[in-house]
């Protein structure tokens, strides 16, 4: 019994299953009449949902006996005949049962990997990814229709990429980009997707606060794995959100360099999303395996705020005649880039970046703690690199040269000297080329923006302006460097957009470069006594170190995590540390399943409201 539905299935001593439809048996060789064992098998086109059943036995002189139970029906990624079926067994461990993960955020030149808790193990979350079905309008409204259609995989997951956000119905998690956060948790302060499931659920399915994108992607990920359909959350680095569907995101500047929020179309540094693994007879075999889900609300889709599943085979290929909204996710990863000065009253244009949007595309890598580029998988890539770096650096270039290129003879390039590092000076060069054969002289604007990876920003926090003169086909290298105590509030969360724009003082011709970077966090190290012989129920010792490199005293709580590791959390307060000194912590932990875990750390800084993070992957041995 599913809901009102039922099925009578007589109880045979075939033992021969089938695919298609359901089957009970008992075996007549091992047939113990005190204790009999019944056998029921599910066709593999089973809904998912919370069965009861009845087992009736009737004796020759008619009276009849029943036994009541229940269990738990789940896709099945193992099952050649299943929607989901994934063929291999490292995709199955890392999509389905492994409990953590990795969500890279930052900027595709300087990556950040932040570690999340699935927590799909934790007591009470099945429950709870079950009750997100439940919950959803569909059911509510007509639960027959809703169990009968929760044997199709494409339905089940735009059920959830509606309910993981709580703009139609009663769902998950409220949305916040404000930065005001005082009614709920600051979303950058999650660390895994079991306490915001659980306070969902406690709360009488009251929507938790707050979530950003990579909260409703790994949330909407540890519901997919719960259910048993393999899931990985995806980041594209500067995504496009196209509004008015022209492709082409408009981006200006003052005169002076400063960004301006002029445009209702943005792009976010990163944004994350997942891909689950499915057949979709519905649009043909061609369109079978990742699909792209988007519980983040950002658009309507058939009236509802959820995404997907696109195909990410008719996103690379721009079928956009398929369901569901491919429009919308391919200008994610291909709208073109405008640049537009305003000046006076004027408008200069330079020319489009067609390379910057979806420069990247990533997931975590199957079985390893990195990432795996899958950019190819979205997109034509027209010259294809085989490492991150060098396609960064590429990018980076590219768009610089063809933003300056349009100031008819003066070109400027801006670049980091390297990665940026917090409590270190930002160091960058302005290369300014004359490719007339006149002399020119030049206003030089420099601006530097903190803003926030959704595009909003903020006032500028550094600025240089000067004038230089260029002889006749000479070129001049500029070396600017902006100092901590200058960017000391830009270290957390925050991005930094750095513009030089160049004024031509006789033609007022302009020229413009940017670049958008992060400033990279130290790290917490994790360390284990003794790696290599972690086994199940046995209690193990991990190191847990900070080394302050900032120029002032810190202070703040250290928080260690880790699911089937830790019950719970383990708290401890961290005395004011002065520059360059250390602090170690050492905690206990006590693993209760083989396989894949990550113990997590995250220490809040008192001073400047950031999160400074650390994690270990390791493998828990067989006894």
């Amino acid at each position: 019994m599913l809901g009102r539905l039922y099925m009578i299935i007589p109880v045979t001593f075939s033992t021969r299953v089938s695919s298609s439809q359901w089957k009970a048996y008992t075996d007549p060789e091992g047939l113990n009449l005190q204790s009999p064992s019944i056998f029921i098998s599910s066709p593999a086109s089973a809904s998912v949902g919370c069965y009861k059943f009845q087992l009736s036995v009737f004796t020759k002189d008619g009276q009849q006996k029943c036994a009541f139970g229940k269990f738990i029906l789940l896709c099945n990624p193992w099952c050649n005949e299943d929607a989901v079926y994934i063929p291999f067994e490292d995709q199955r461990e890392e999509y389905v049962q492994n409990d953590s993960g990795l969500l890279f955020m930052g900027t595709a030149a300087n990556l950040v990997s932040r570690p999340w808790s699935f927590d799909q193990y934790e007591p009470g979350i099945l429950e709870t990814c079950l009750n997100v079905l439940q919950a959803s309008p569909q059911h509510q409204s007509n639960s027959k229709v809703d169990y009968l259609s929760r044997n199709n995989p494409v339905y089940i997951s735009r059920i959830v990429s509606a309910m993981i956000n709580c703009e139609d119905d009663r769902g998950v998690l409220k949305g916040n980009w404000s930065g005001n956060f005082k009614e709920g948790v600051t979303p950058s302060m999650w660390t895994g997707s079991g306490e915001i499931l659980r306070q969902w659920a406690q709360s009488g399915f009251s929507p938790v606060k707050y979530g950003q994108c990579w909260v409703f992607a790994a949330v909407m990920c540890t519901v997919m794995r719960v259910l048993g359909i393999p899931c990985r959350v995806v980041t594209n680095f500067n995504s496009a959100h196209d509004t008015n569907g022209n492709l082409v995101i408009e981006e200006y500047y003052s005169e002076t360099g400063l960004k301006l929020n002029n445009s209702k179309d943005s792009i976010w540094n990163f944004h994350l999303w997942v891909e689950c693994w499915m057949t979709r007879p519905d649009l043909g075999s061609g369109m079978d395996g990742w699909q792209v889900l988007d519980p983040t609300p950002q658009e309507r889709s058939a009236g509802v705020f959820c995404c997907g599943p696109a195909p990410v085979k008719a996103v690379r290929d721009r079928r956009i005649d398929l369901l569901y909204d491919i429009p919308f996710v391919y200008a994610e990863v291909n709208a073109a880039v405008q640049t537009i000065i305003v000046s006076q009253g004027r408008v200069h244009s330079l020319s489009k970046d067609t390379e910057r949007v979806g420069s990247l595309i990533c997931t975590k890598a199957v079985g390893f703690p990195r990432l795996q580029n899958i950019t190819g998988d979205y997109k034509c890539i027209k010259s294809p690199t085989s490492t991150l770096s060098s396609r960064s650096s590429t990018i980076s270039e590219d768009s610089t040269i063809r933003r300056a290129s349009s100031s008819k003879g003066v070109l400027v390039f801006l670049t980091l000297k390297k990665t940026p590092i917090a409590g270190e000076p930002i160091r960058f060069t302005v290369k300014v080329m004359n490719k007339h054969h006149v002399t020119k002289m030049m206003k030089v604007h420099l601006n530097a923006q903190a803003k926030e990876y959704h595009h909003t920003l903020s006032n500028t926090f550094w600025e240089d302006h000067g004038v230089i003169q260029l002889a006749p086909m000479e070129v001049k290298v500029l070396h600017q460097q902006i100092l901590p105590a200058q960017y000391q509030g830009m270290v957390g969360e925050n991005l930094v957009n750095l513009a030089v724009v160049l004024v031509d003082m006789a033609s007022q011709e302009h020229a413009l470069a940017s670049k958008e970077f992060n400033i990279t966090n130290p790290q917490l190290t994790i360390q284990i006594a003794d790696e290599d012989s972690i086994v199940p129920d046995k209690e193990q010792m991990a190191t847990v170190a900070f080394t302050n490199p900032f120029s002032q005293p810190v202070s703040g709580v250290l928080t260690v995590a880790g699911a089937g590791l830790i019950q719970g959390k383990v708290h401890f307060r961290m005395l004011p540390l002065h520059p360059g000194k250390r602090v170690e912590r050492r905690i206990t932990f006590t693993p209760s399943m083989v396989g894949t875990k990550m113990l997590q750390a995250s220490l809040s800084l008192a001073e400047n409201n950031s999160s400074i993070r650390g994690f270990k992957m390791f493998f828990v041995n067989r006894a």
